[in-house]
Order: structure tokens, then sequence, then C-alpha cells
């Protein structure tokens, strides 16, 4: 009974997100910057993930990985490239039934991501712009964390 009620605490969530998305209109703005945020930062690291295994958009991710990061991680950069891929997909379905939670993962991965970045030859802007979702990421998780204690 308690792994339910905690599975029903972890997809209230994402209910409650899913509702306000297919009510916009009729939210309040900070509800509606909140829900934007959540749909964005759950949408994102599933087109990236999806795109780091199968290479629709981008066909070499692996030049995206630092040389310090590749002698680091095991295997290739592609091999790299695949788990940070499977990774990021997975954080994204967490920030989509927890997004309190999932936020914050999301935030340090980014963090994390952005480090990589500013390794690798012309890209820090690429790092900056990751760093930047990381910060909006870690709002969102607080946003939401503010919702459930007015809720509470």
């Amino acid at each position: 009974m308690a792994s339910t009620h905690a599975w029903d605490n972890l997809t209230h969530d994402m209910r409650e997100e899913l509702n306000d998305l297919a009510h916009f209109s009729t939210i309040d703005a900070n509800r509606q910057g909140r829900v934007a945020l959540w749909a964005t930062l759950t949408a994102l690291p599933l087109v990236w993930g999806l795109d780091m295994l199968f290479g629709v958009m981008t066909d070499h991710w692996d030049s995206y990985v630092a040389v310090w990061a590749n002698n680091f991680l095991p295997g290739s950069a592609d091999d790299a490239v695949m788990w940070i891929g499977i990774v990021t997909l997975a954080i994204g379905v967490l920030v989509a039934v927890a997004p309190h939670f999932g936020g914050d993962v999301l935030g340090i991965w980014l963090v994390l991501l952005a480090i990589n970045l500013f390794g690798v030859d012309g890209v820090a802007h690429l790092a900056v712009g990751m760093l930047a979702l990381a910060f909006c990421s870690f709002a969102m998780a607080r946003m939401v964390r503010g919702d459930h204690i007015r809720e509470a």
C-alpha cells in the first residue's frame, strides 16, 4: 500500500501539470510560467536523449565530448554519448513525473554537461546556454516545491 501511495504522489505532479498545460490560458501567470518551464525542461532532455541515441538531428555528438571526459569515461566517445543519452532520457522522464525533484537532478546534470562543453574548443557558447538551462531547472524545482508547501 505504501508503494502505491508513493507512486500516486509522484504521478500527481505530472497529472496536475498536464491538466494545467491543457487549460493553459485559464491559469494565472505565475502558474503559466512554471508549467511552461516544466514542459520545456521535460521535452528538451527527451529530444536530446533520443537524438544522442539515434542521431536524427545531430550525427556527430561524439565531437561534443571533451578529451579529458573521453579519457575519464570508459570506452569511446560514441559509448559516452550513448550513456549520456540514456541518462538524459531518464532525467527527462523524472522531470515529467516529479518536477520538484527532477528539476534539481536535471540542473546538476546540465552543470556537468556544461563543464564538459567548456573543455571542447569552439563551443563555450553552448556551455553558457547549458548553465542558463541549469538555473532554469533549479528555479522550476524550487517553484514546484513552493506550490506543494502552499497546498499543504
